[in-house]
């Protein structure tokens, strides 16, 4: 298993922002702040060690007596995860501790981000798993968007597991790997992130450090990629001669 150190969040939605090269850039902003440190579980006690992060406040009059008796130090929080961390670097926070982006992030670091999707309902073959439908022509009836035969006649006499039908789309936990973090707002305590993640707005998220590389690299950007001109009429310029 995995154990990396990341922070519970909120995500905020979508806009765009210029890097310093003059590149627009579309970003996702994630409230990550403020991470309370619920609890911590050790081997000798809990048989793994971890770290219990909370998010959100709720009102006390909306909790009920378990949680009430898991936030006896603090508010009741809506939104609580365990990180698989090892021992010592559980050691390294106290409970009721807050955690604050610049505090776990740093850099051009690369992220894990892991939400629930969005719910779009029962669907059919055609938006789930874009299949190409019937033709509407040469006498087909009502037949343009059925999946088809689905049997197997008399060997097996029973639908193979996984067929792709029709069904429940969407509302399933995703992650995005090596998402690039583009900025930190420190005031706000939130998060810019380059690209989309999964969920819609105000959707709970959890931002950890990516699991396969330590630092985001862009495809097709190497380290001596020429930096963009501000000039957009020089590029286009630049563009033309070269394909002279």
């Amino acid at each position: 298993m995995a154990m990396r150190i990341g922070l519970l969040g909120k995500k905020i939605g979508m806009t765009q922002v210029f890097a310093e090269d003059g590149e627009r850039v579309p970003v996702t902003v994630i409230q990550v702040g403020p991470c309370l440190v619920v609890g911590k579980r050790t081997p000798d006690r809990d048989g793994y060690s971890a770290l219990v992060l909370g998010f959100d406040e709720k009102p006390v009059r909306l909790a009920n007596r378990p949680e009430l008796g898991q936030f006896k130090d603090s508010k009741p929080l809506r939104f609580v995860r365990e990180l698989r961390l090892p021992e010592a670097e559980v050691a390294k926070f106290e409970v009721g501790q807050a955690i604050k982006p610049a505090d776990v992030f740093g850099g051009d670091t690369a992220l894990d981000i892991t939400g629930t999707s969005k719910g779009k309902g029962f669907q059919g073959v055609i938006k789930k798993h874009h299949m190409k439908g019937m033709r509407g022509s040469h006498g087909t009836h009502e037949y343009f968007r059925h999946g088809g035969s689905i049997g197997c006649r008399l060997t097996p006499q029973r639908v193979h597991k996984g067929k792709r039908m029709a069904g429940q789309m969407g509302n399933e936990t995703k992650t995005v790997q090596n998402l690039q973090l583009f900025r930190i707002l420190s005031e706000e305590e939130c998060i810019m992130v380059r690209g989309s993640i999964p969920g819609a707005k105000n959707d709970y998220v959890i931002v950890t450090k990516a699991a396969t590389r330590t630092a985001y690299k862009r495809k097709g950007a190497g380290k001596e990629a020429e930096v963009r001109s501000k000039n957009p009429l020089k590029a286009s310029k630049k563009a033309a001669a070269g394909r002279g």
